[in-house]
């Protein structure tokens, strides 16, 4: 009977991180777009909305796996040598696991806005230094732009940008994934609230 039990909790766990994967690499390679207020290089894509959904609903470890295999699932499209796939898996994490942890302990409406809130705050730090210090000089080596021509590109759209560093980050990349993130969560809140009776009752 244990073992039965297991297997059963082992396909649930193979069927829920299938399907909530699916959703998440279909907006993550078809689903982005820019803003005209940001440079072109910085999209704005929603697959965070699934994975939320799966790590509130499942834990915060089904959320980390779909993470996982959303980003493999999109390594064959990579224009970026892998490392842009990589840096939004780590973005994603400690945007979505922290929020998932803190709600999966209390599931409050208070408590899945502390979680929001702190998973933001880390993202955005994160998403920060790791752009300042690894992004911005990888894409500029690799595609052989120079510094000027990147900091054109950036100042076309915000002409405060003084430099490709940190001016870069606190005036375009910061505000960048602050307003992604408000997107994700504005999102999320209401779908996970119409979803969640569905996936109790249908018990997948």
């Amino acid at each position: 009977m244990e073992e039965e039990r297991k297997i059963k909790f082992d396909t649930k766990f193979i069927v829920r991180a299938g399907i909530f994967s699916a959703f998440a690499a279909l907006l993550y390679i078809f689903v982005k777009f820019p803003l005209p207020i940001f440079p072109g290089f910085l999209e704005i894509h929603l697959d965070e909305v699934p994975v939320f959904i799966a790590s509130f609903a499942y834990g915060p470890f089904l959320g980390f796996i779909v993470l996982l295999i959303k980003t493999l699932i999109k390594l064959p499209f990579t224009s970026t040598m892998c490392v842009g796939e990589l840096a939004d898996f780590i973005y994603s994490t400690v945007f979505i696991i922290p929020a998932a942890i803190i709600y999966n302990r209390n599931r409050k409406f208070k408590t899945v806005l502390i979680g929001f809130a702190i998973g933001t705050a880390l993202q955005l730090i994160v998403s920060l230094i790791f752009n300042v210090y690894i992004m911005i000089p990888f894409y500029s080596k690799v595609f052989g732009i120079d510094e000027n021509g990147l900091l054109a590109i950036a100042q076309a759209a915000n002409p405060n940008v003084k430099n490709i560093r940190w001016s870069l980050g606190f005036c375009a990349i910061l505000p960048f994934n602050a307003l992604k993130d408000a997107m994700v969560i504005l999102i999320t809140l209401p779908t996970y609230k119409s979803l969640h009776k569905l996936i109790d009752k249908i018990k997948v």
